[in-house]
């Protein structure tokens, strides 16, 4: 036994870690989606068959996986940013009201019901799928991002609803950001970077929510699972430079479709978690 789960299972839980960590590096680089669409579901599983209490479930995992994208994050953003892909100047435009927003959605974390944090995930990446799927070249809400509050007010919806789902914000940046006319190889290398500024505040602010929470495992840090930390981690950070390769071979329309393929899977997982409560 080790941290009250017999070796056997142990051994198979990290394997799969190990494997979802591999597939989380690449997604990473490949998408700037930091990898948190693939290990908070995975990481909900993994807690759901060690006994992890339901009303914890769910907020640890985002928390264990907005620490596990901190190096992937790291990783992929200056992989991109070599390629002179990132758009820097709204980073830093983004920066401060993204991590204010990362903060606000850490802090109802600790109070929130499971079904929030799914229903982010199932409004967010639904829509993201179906515009990345079915979208047209047409469909644009103006022909470039809006200057000022407005684009700080982006910035801090981004942080609040990527706290929530516990990703690096690309699903969220990559739909504003192709939405105002700008390329998805672009938005996918800039997404990048905000993954950077939002799993450290994020992780932080998790490790914080859930101190003195009963029903966590023992490996636990508040809402952060350090065995899950020290088994995605390593693979993810082998793998990131093959998606960020990925990413700039691929043509534009093979990316967007294989990006809003990737998030419907997502989607309908949490909606069914949601429906089988």
């Amino acid at each position: 036994m080790f941290l009250g789960v017999p070796f056997g299972d142990l051994a198979m839980l990290a394997a799969g870690l190990l494997a979802a960590g591999a597939i989380t590096g690449v997604l990473a680089g490949l998408f700037g989606v930091g990898g948190g669409a693939v290990i908070v579901p995975v990481l909900f599983e993994v807690f759901r068959l060690v006994g992890v209490d339901d009303e914890v479930r769910m907020p640890l995992a985002v928390g264990t996986s907005l620490a596990i994208i901190i190096p992937t994050s790291i990783r992929s953003f200056r992989g991109h940013l070599a390629k002179g892909a990132v758009d820097t100047d709204l980073l830093k435009a983004w920066a401060l009201p993204v991590v204010v927003g990362v903060l606000v959605g850490s802090a109802l974390a600790r109070f929130a019901e499971p079904w929030v944090f799914q229903l982010v995930f199932v409004v967010v990446a639904g829509f993201n799928a179906f515009k990345l799927t079915f979208g047209r070249e047409t469909w644009r809400i103006a022909a470039d991002l809006p200057k000022g509050i407005l684009l700080r007010v982006y910035g801090a919806f981004i942080g609040l609803a990527s706290s929530l789902m516990g990703i690096g914000g690309g699903q969220i940046s990559n739909l504003l950001m192709t939405l105002h006319g700008r390329g998805i190889h672009q938005a996918v290398a800039t997404s990048a970077g905000l993954g950077v500024i939002i799993s450290i505040p994020g992780a932080i602010g998790y490790v914080i929510a859930g101190l003195g929470i009963e029903g966590r495992p023992p490996d636990a840090i508040g809402f952060v699972s350090l065995l899950g930390f020290a088994l995605i981690v390593p693979t993810s950070l082998l793998t990131a430079q093959i998606g960020v390769n990925l990413a700039h071979a691929w043509p534009k329309r093979k990316l967007e479709i294989a990006f809003g393929l990737f998030l419907a899977i997502v989607s309908a997982r949490f909606l069914y978690a949601m429906i089988s409560g």
